[in-house]
């Protein structure tokens, strides 16, 4: 079992399809097939152990991606916008390797021991550089080899390397995927970094399903919206700050995007009020809320377009909260919320997720795997479950507030605040209190005319309880956020609580 599977398939099936690019002029499943065969040649006549990609999204992902499993190499993307130091010393963890670079990176990465340096156009021009192409289906097909290695991006520490497998990887797209299921003029738009496993994920499951990948290098919301339009995009995958731009931008240019059939997004917390406008700023689009990580080979739980439009419309406020919820899990995936002890909590009890399944990884290329005995994979997301088995995820373990020994989501307040049609983003998190040991503090960004704080207190009173009232709020001009749409609550936590009156 090796991903390369998944490509022989498709080129078998649907070679003459254009794979990745526009349609005139694109890479076909059968260029791609070549250019993966030349490539894992190139890589076999060398003494690279991984293929390091440092590059954004482009026709050079999958081939590098293809190529490496080919090869019988794991696949290493890394962080093109991390500083120079950082950068050299992922790559130097990955070398010896091959590196496939943009422009800028041929320059950066100069000089680390063991990195042979390739760029992507001279990659396009001539992927087997001088060395003799690979047999067709002589690729190793070892189930537990190392696929894909993924640096997570800790809190704190140098960054984890998770490793994924060919198993892990081909389950999850044989598990949420139908082979050629794509019509022809179907196509995805990839916006999502090669270093984050939503773009591992969609390169596998658009090749297998057959549908046309159009990748966008830089994002920004017009582009987007452009590039959607222009070549007849029909699915995307995005992070939920995209989602929410892409929103606020149809909203300025007053345009829906009929078009488009099917969005997913994950990868962090995603606003009810955001998802609402977008159903109807997407009038013809299924939207799906995935819910994974970077050690589960991705989503492993589902929110799907039946349940986002049937909330949607819903009169009653506990089935339209749905709308905020993970879905439920995918079929052959289990989930696990416990308590602090272990045992499994009840439907509405806040615990820690665990997750176990053919996909889930749970492991890292520095300390061996994180399963379990029984092959748990420990999140260490908060979240609950309802009575029908929908999940809620709270956030990271370390994002949740206690105040007074009670746990708090910050995702609920933030919810809350977000349906102020002032409020444009919101963020809720923990300061330090002599009193209760931590306090409710919100950082909100607002549109004119601004609401008071005492307004937005009222409105989460009204809400919830009052101990969720935030003690603080602050009005600022932007959000921490990583660029893969995390919200960094960490950063507010230490900007705002040494002048807290329990810093």
């Amino acid at each position: 079992m090796n991903v390369m599977m998944l490509l022989e398939m498709a080129a078998t099936a649907m070679g003459d399809r254009v794979a990745v690019g526009p349609l005139d002029g694109g890479l076909t499943g059968d260029s791609l097939m070549g250019d993966a065969a030349a490539l894992a040649g190139r890589l076999r006549a060398s003494k690279a152990e991984h293929l390091v990609l440092c590059d954004e999204p482009g026709a050079v992902l999958p081939v590098s991606m293809f190529g490496a499993a080919w090869a019988g190499v794991p696949y290493v993307p890394i962080n093109y916008r991390l500083a120079d130091d950082e950068l050299r010393r992922l790559a130097d963890r990955a070398a010896p390797a091959l590196a496939v670079v943009d422009p800028s990176g041929a320059e950066r990465l100069a000089g680390v021991d063991g990195l042979e340096i390739v760029e992507r156009d001279a990659l396009r021009d001539d992927p087997a550089g001088g060395a003799q192409p690979a047999d067709l289906s002589d690729w190793p097909m070892d189930a537990d080899a190392a696929a894909v290695l993924l640096y997570t991006s800790g809190t704190s520490g140098p960054p984890k390397a998770a490793l994924l497998r060919h198993r892990h990887l081909v389950s999850y797209v044989f598990g949420t995927v139908e082979f050629a299921s794509a019509g022809p003029d179907e196509a995805h738009i990839m916006a999502v970094p090669p270093y984050h496993i939503a773009s591992v994920a969609a390169q596998l499951s658009q090749v297998y399903s057959g549908r046309r990948i159009v990748p966008l290098p830089k994002f920004d919301p017009d582009s987007w919206i452009d590039l959607v339009l222009s070549q007849g995009v029909t699915h995307a995958m995005l992070v939920p700050t995209m989602l929410a731009r892409i929103v606020d931008a149809l909203d300025r240019r007053g345009e829906a995007l009929e078009s488009v059939r099917f969005v997913s997004y994950g990868g962090g917390k995603s606003h009810r009020a955001v998802v609402e406008r977008a159903l109807e700023l997407f009038p013809a689009a299924g939207f799906s809320h995935a819910y994974g990580l970077t050690e589960t080979s991705s989503t492993v739980c589902v929110m799907g377009p039946d349940d986002h439009r049937r909330w949607a419309a819903s009169d009653d406020p506990d089935e339209r909260a749905r709308l905020s919820s993970a879905g439920r899990p995918l079929p052959g995936v289990e989930i696990s919320v416990r308590c602090g002890d272990g045992t499994e909590a009840e439907a509405g009890a806040a615990g820690e997720i665990w997750v176990r399944g053919e996909q889930v990884a749970g492991e890292y290329a520095e300390g061996g795997s994180a399963l379990d005995d029984d092959g748990w994979f420990r999140t260490r997301d908060s979240g609950h479950t309802d009575d029908a088995g929908y999940l809620w995820v709270h956030g990271r373990n370390d994002d949740i507030i206690i105040r007074g020994g009670e746990n708090m989501s910050p995702g609920e307040i933030e919810d809350v605040l977000l349906t102020h049609p002032a409020v444009v983003d919101a963020a809720a998190f923990g300061v330090p209190s002599r009193e209760w040991g931590e306090e409710v503090a919100v950082c909100v960004i607002t549109r004119s005319p601004a609401p008071a704080a005492d307004d937005l207190r009222e409105l989460v009173r009204a809400r919830l309880r009052s101990s969720r009232v935030p003690a603080r709020v602050e009005f600022v001009d932007e959000l921490p956020y990583n660029d893969t749409g995390k919200l960094l609550r960490r950063e507010l936590r230490q900007r705002f609580a040494s002048d807290s009156p329990g810093g």
